[in-house]
């Protein structure tokens, strides 16, 4: 029985720390993402520099675009223009470009 209590109150602090989670705000990252369509939006997803792939960031995991924003502006994740794009957002910009761009369809 005390298993089951502990389980029980282990999904409760999850769940209340899923619930502190700020949720991103798809309109504000709406606005924000126009830079990130000089080089993401390209037909073929290739920028000026024909070899170096660029990826295709539409519809992509949310999760993914915060941990990968979040690398790039920590400087763990190198790339020398996502980097600079990178450390002019907040978390909460970052959290709002990741919502946006989740939501939209591959």
């Amino acid at each position: 029985m005390k298993r089951l209590q502990l389980v029980g109150l282990i999904a409760v602090a999850l769940c209340a720390a899923s619930a502190a989670h700020a949720e991103g705000d798809k309109a504000k990252g709406r606005e924000l993402v126009y830079t990130c369509n000089g080089c993401h939006g390209v037909p073929g997803y290739a920028n000026a520099y024909p070899d170096y792939h660029v990826p295709h960031i539409a519809g992509q995991n949310e999760q993914y675009i915060v941990n990968a924003l979040k690398a790039y502006k920590s400087g763990e994740r190198k790339h020398p223009t996502m980097g600079a794009q990178a450390q002019s957002l907040s978390d909460q910009d970052i959290s709002d470009i990741a919502a946006y761009l989740s939501s939209i369809a591959k």
